[in-house]
């Protein structure tokens, strides 16, 4: 690993010129928002900031993508190749916080396993270099990735982390991709034993500076055993059932797939969906096994923290606080799970 440092106002001009030669996606302030977006030629990457208000999956997983184009004729129909498609060019990611970096590896679970591969998401993931941003100040109190098994400055699945060290930034090269972009940041100094402890000092703080905790990883041997417990009747009871957590969320991972049709031409479509709707579990002859926002909530509860570990032993949350911080009715996940830790205490103290 090579570790070098780049003085704070020299990064604005690596992003540029990363720019010139391949699509960046980066964190782009607009107004009191900050978005992940490709930059235009006009945009400034963003990085002042404590989260993103969108989740990064977008660019692995888009938010609405063709799949195929196809065209009908007296034959049938046909599939249309699509001349707008590049799937050969490299693309970045940059400035990427440390939860949002962890998600990409909790949705390789589920769109590149060894039986069953998503060969779009793949392909994205295969030519984009990441480039993550350490958080050593967590941007509110609803960060709680230390309790789900994250960390504020943690590399996992990162290329390259950049990490604030006073008035420059610490850049590590942590994988052949990440130094093949060693080029855009020219010749830098290497990076001394005392930078680097000062690294570890800031981390450690940005640690203890995140006051939340749940029982994120307790809460399986609950949820095993109370499928039909009380507990479940109460936590919907002010859900509108609007989708605004899951669609924040960047380790939701719902979609549908529909076919439109205009004249003889037609497109493929996928999109993000959300098990808080409705329609998302009725079926074809009207019945829906989750007729109630009751049974929606467990699904969401339930994937999180039990089905997802039962499938690849990791808790399908990166603690990032987005969907506490939106929900128009203030549902708190923090406070769900805290309640059934609490629960789980009772039934201890009870049985002696």
């Amino acid at each position: 690993m090579k570790a070098k440092l780049i003085d704070k106002t020299a990064l604005a001009g690596v992003v540029g010129g990363l720019a010139a030669k391949m699509p960046v996606y980066a964190p782009v302030r607009d107004g009191r928002r900050v978005y992940f977006r490709f930059l235009a030629a006009e945009d400034e990457a963003c990085l002042d900031y404590g989260n993103s208000d969108n989740a990064p999956k977008n660019l692995f997983f888009p938010h609405t993508e063709t799949l195929m184009r196809f065209t009908r004729t007296a034959r049938g129909h046909e599939l249309v190749e699509d001349e707008a498609a590049n799937q050969d060019q490299e693309m970045v990611l940059f400035g990427v916080r440390p939860c949002d970096v962890r998600s990409f590896t909790l949705l390789d679970y589920v769109f590149d396993q060894e039986k069953y591969t998503d060969p779009y998401y793949v392909e994205r993931r295969k030519r984009t270099v990441i480039v993550a941003l350490a958080c050593l100040q967590p941007p509110a109190s609803t960060c709680f990735c230390t309790s789900v098994g994250g960390h504020p400055a943690q590399a996992d699945g990162a290329d390259i982390m950049i990490t604030e060290v006073g008035e420059q930034y610490l850049v590590e090269f942590l994988s052949e991709k990440g130094e093949k972009l060693a080029e855009f940041f020219g010749q830098l100094p290497e990076a001394d034993a005392k930078t680097l402890a000062r690294k570890e000092e800031l981390v450690e703080n940005a640690v203890a500076a995140i006051k939340t905790e749940i029982p994120g990883a307790m809460i399986k041997d609950w949820l095993d055993k109370n499928f039909e417990h009380p507990f479940w009747d109460q936590i919907h009871q002010s859900c509108l059932g609007c989708g605004t957590c899951t669609y924040l969320c960047p380790t939701c991972h719902c979609f549908d797939i529909r076919d439109e049709l205009e004249g003889d031409q037609g497109i493929r479509l996928r999109t993000w969906d959300t098990c808080m709707y409705a329609l998302y579990t009725q079926e074809t002859s009207g019945h829906n096994p989750r007729p109630s926002q009751k049974q929606r909530w467990r699904q969401r509860l339930m994937h999180k923290f039990k089905y997802f570990v039962d499938n690849f032993r990791e808790i399908s949350c990166v603690g990032c606080g987005r969907c506490v911080i939106n929900c128009p009715v203030n549902i708190d996940i923090r406070k769900l799970v805290s309640d059934i830790g609490r629960l789980m205490e009772a039934e201890e103290e009870s049985n002696g």
